[in-house]
């Protein structure tokens, strides 16, 4: 994919820089990562610089982007900024979820991941996408969650090779399902472009990154930012037992949304394969997977518990943003060039 558009003075330098060999980084760029400030403590999630300079950063260890030389993955001055740039997003983090940052018994962290979601009182999405979105905002909405779709799984599996036991196994069953039992027309990444190509979308990997605000980033930053640091395999895990847990019900809604709107069993594939997938990894997440680790290791249940936090605040951030769009009569994409396939 290409490099994306920059959107502040660090994308900017970025993008310039990995244009060219690496080199390192001009050093005004890394003590503005460094000292820049938002408005408040949760500015961070709409920081359009930021958000975008992260995914930038984050995507050298992915798929990488054309002509970039795949070296800058581990440039020192490169990892600086990463690491700069994390700071900022982790205080962020923190100060949304900071009615949520107790530990927890290891063996009641199952239900501690129940609770945590049953408290959620986020934005209506799912239903508003049942009920009332017409076909522009949901393409709009699938458009937004192709950032992190089109590569689904993909961050959660960082935690693969750091794990063992029954926590092992358990992620290996839940992965297994996402990559389509090895079939390739059966992977999530696959189903959801027969979505996205049924709704006139371009299914290209990245071809909404331009369009999509910081928020939206913020979704697919939060999940690389946990699992490129084996630091934070627990928050991983915690990340992916709520997306599990909160799985089926807005899946069956999304799925109706689109029926209501005239498609048929080839669009809605994508999620009605997640209403039943889903309510199986849900037991499989909260016990097997995270239940586990926490018996293994009882000094994590704190970040299991922060990683699962996050995961419901920003995504609540995210849908916020579109039902505020579309409440306003606008669009929710960023006005750039279309990406709609003629």
């Amino acid at each position: 994919m290409r490099l994306p558009r920059p959107r502040g003075p660090i994308s900017t330098a970025l993008v310039s820089s990995l244009c060219h060999a690496p080199h390192p980084l001009p050093v005004a760029v890394l003590e503005h990562a460094r000292n820049s400030r938002g408005a408040g403590p949760g500015s961070a999630l709409e920081d359009e610089d930021l958000q975008a300079s992260l995914w930038i950063c984050y995507e050298l260890s992915y798929r990488g982007f054309q002509g970039v030389d795949a070296d800058w993955e581990t440039d020192l001055s490169m990892l600086a900024l990463r690491t700069a740039l994390e700071d900022r997003f982790l205080s962020s983090l923190r100060h949304l979820t900071r009615d949520a940052q107790t530990a927890a018994d290891p063996a009641s962290v199952p239900a501690a991941l129940t609770a945590l979601i049953e408290a959620d009182t986020g934005p209506a999405l799912a239903t508003y996408l049942q009920r009332e979105a017409s076909g522009d905002q949901f393409g709009e909405f699938v458009a937004h969650r192709s950032i992190y779709h089109l590569k689904e799984a993909d961050p959660h599996s960082w935690a693969i090779p750091r794990l063992s036991g029954r926590a092992k196994a358990a992620l290996v069953e839940i992965q297994a399902d996402e990559y389509g039992g090895g079939r390739l027309e059966r992977m999530h990444s696959e189903l959801f472009r027969a979505t996205m190509r049924d709704l006139g979308l371009d299914d290209t990997y990245g071809a909404f990154l331009d369009q999509v605000p910081a928020v939206t980033l913020a979704v697919s930053n939060t999940m690389s930012l946990f699992g490129l640091h084996r630091r934070w395999t627990p928050a991983l895990l915690g990340h992916l037992a709520v997306f599990e847990m909160t799985s089926s019900l807005p899946n069956r809604r999304y799925g109706n949304g689109l029926r209501r709107l005239g498609y048929d069993r080839t669009t809605t594939l994508f999620y009605d394969e997640h209403v039943e997938a889903d309510a199986v990894h849900e037991q499989i997440a909260a016990h097997e997977m995270c239940g586990a680790y926490a018996h293994d290791h009882p000094e994590s249940t704190r970040d299991i518990l922060f990683g699962a936090a996050c995961a419901l605040a920003v995504d609540n951030a995210a849908s916020a943003y579109l039902l505020e769009k579309w409440n306003a009569g606008v669009s929710a994409l960023l006005p750039v060039e279309s990406t709609v396939a003629a």
